[in-house]
């Protein structure tokens, strides 16, 4: 066994068993390593910021960590946007990086690079393999920490000689499952204290708060109690729609979220901090909330909220409570032009029960969150990072890891174009994603926040900068030459149809929404 092979077989071993990839010839024994090894899925991805994407996809679902393969250092730096967004959104990753053997490293060959220094900033845990020998120490240390919680980033570079070397007797370290950390008693303590008071509250619930076990109990603690349940603009996974308890979104634009947090006298974090404007503008301020708001964690990022859920309901001697949970609200298929409202409208009608919504629409999709509550039950995943062209590649690791579920992706055109390769991924893989492209032919986003700034109103030569129709993207011929049918649609109604029809056949499509 080589020191490649050695290495796939620990992740594997240790419970990673897909690859998102996108090699070179520094990797080329590893490249065969996954080949040989059948318990190894093994991705192409034509971009590596694709790669990383979808490993973060992987994981917001399956609560498990994916490997990537990236070439040296550049190969890391062309990944690190959706790296970023995935250490915010607390997505576990273990990241294989190729590097030079050894000996060759000392020529100074073109492509040689400071990928500790690329990768630190970004990562929770490097290390450069010093051999093959250490090869499964290394990897079982790697996936160990992308496991915890929140999960982590982990970046293993692998020189070539380490690669093709013989790995001789491998040894790992002791191993365990991931246990979070219990809360803290007085802190339960002294939250209950305070919905007890029956001043005015919210519970601003993220990570794994937002689904599952410990949702359903904050549920039942805002029924008991009378707080609001609320979450920040974006949040890594929610589960959502008729039957789950409703969450309420802090909007995106300070005046907005100051005006809905105006007489919330105690914020409640679970698994977040406190709530802060997206940008720095001029006259506004940074924090959100009101300043006679006090601020009051019950469970930190590495704490189990569900656990913590669990004992603030004793303390409130509401185990018996029940939760409250949103009803189904059939929405009628809207008609006529398409704006933010027919198109949330459209979307609350057409997802389909199980659906998995990953959204990057950004100014399009504004309505879409309020005016789905009581769409079918479905996931909804948001950018944590904020660095775009996150939405496709993410789809195409939710759709990996829940192949049994349709994916609606909608995303901006601008976004689309950073990761774009993710549509031959997903012909390839046929992988069940609808890609919903909102056309405006322009960064229209940038628009709104050029007024934000106080920067005036955009001149000919600044509008140019942040328009992006001329010359215009022919997103139908973009899919074709990716492999995936596309439709086009201007108006509510199509869009609607066109959402229902991508889920009766198997497979990827794209839906050009005209605006």
């Amino acid at each position: 066994m080589n020191g490649a092979e050695s290495l796939v077989g620990t992740l594997v071993e240790q419970g990673v068993d897909i690859c998102f990839a996108n090699p070179g010839t520094s990797e080329m024994h590893f490249l065969a390593a996954l080949g040989n090894n059948p318990q190894m899925r093994s991705v192409l991805c034509l971009f590596e910021g694709v790669a990383t994407g979808a490993a973060d996809g992987w994981y917001r679902m399956k609560d498990k960590p994916a490997s990537t393969l990236l070439h040296l250092g550049p190969g890391l730096a062309n990944g690190l946007a959706n790296i970023h967004n995935a250490k915010r959104a607390s997505s576990g990753m273990v990241n294989i990086v190729g590097e030079h053997s050894a000996a060759h490293l000392r020529y100074d060959p073109p492509l040689t690079s400071d990928i500790e220094g690329l990768a630190r900033p970004l990562s929770h845990w490097v290390r450069r393999v010093d051999g093959a020998h250490s090869i499964a120490w290394d990897t079982a240390q790697a996936v160990a920490t992308a496991s915890e919680h929140p999960g982590k980033i982990a970046t293993l570079i692998l020189p070539g000689d380490a690669s093709w070397q013989q790995a001789g007797a491998t040894a790992l370290p002791a191993s365990a499952a991931p246990v979070r950390k219990a809360p803290v008693q007085e802190r339960i303590a002294h939250v209950a204290r305070i919905l007890q008071s029956g001043e005015p509250a919210m519970i601003v619930l993220a990570n794994q708060a937002t689904r599952g076990q410990a949702l359903e109990r904050a549920g039942q603690v805002a029924a008991a109690t009378g707080a609001r349940l609320g979450s920040q603009f974006f949040t890594a996974r929610i589960e959502r729609g008729a039957g789950r308890v409703p969450i309420e979104r802090i909007p995106y634009a300070v005046p907005q979220a100051q005006a809905f947090l105006t007489g919330i006298k105690h914020l409640i974090l679970v698994e977040t901090r406190e709530p802060v404007a997206f940008f720095a503008y001029p006259d506004k301020p940074s924090l959100l909330k009101r300043e006679d708001c006090a601020v009051h964690p019950l469970v930190e990022a590495d704490e189990d909220s569900a656990l913590a859920l669990e004992m603030l309901l004793d303390l409130l001697q509401a185990k018996d409570t029940a939760p409250r949970l949103q009803q189904r609200v059939e929405t009628a298929v809207p008609t006529g032009a398409l704006n933010p409202t027919t198109i949330a409208h459209a979307l609350a009608a057409a997802i389909p029960e199980g659906c998995i919504v990953v959204d990057e629409s950004l100014t399009t999709g504004r309505e879409s969150m309020g005016l789905t509550m009581g769409a079918r039950p479905h996931d909804l995943i948001n950018n944590m990072g904020g660095s775009i062209g996150y939405a496709t590649p993410v789809a195409v690791g939710a759709a990996l890891a829940c192949p049994d579920r349709r994916v609606f992706c909608m995303v901006g055109d601008g976004s689309a174009m950073y990761t774009i390769q993710s549509l031959w991924t997903q012909a390839r893989e046929g992988l069940n994603v609808t890609t919903i492209i909102f056309a405006n032919n322009s960064y229209a986003i940038l628009k709104a926040e050029y007024a934000n700034m106080g920067a005036g109103v955009p001149g000919e030569r600044a509008l140019a900068m942040i328009d992006i129709d001329k010359p215009r993207i022919d997103w139908l011929a973009m899919a074709k030459s990716m492999g995936v049918p596309a439709v086009a649609v201007e108006s509510a109604e199509s869009f609607y149809q066109a959402m229902c029809n991508s889920t009766r056949e198997p497979g990827p499509c794209l839906i050009e929404v005209r605006l």
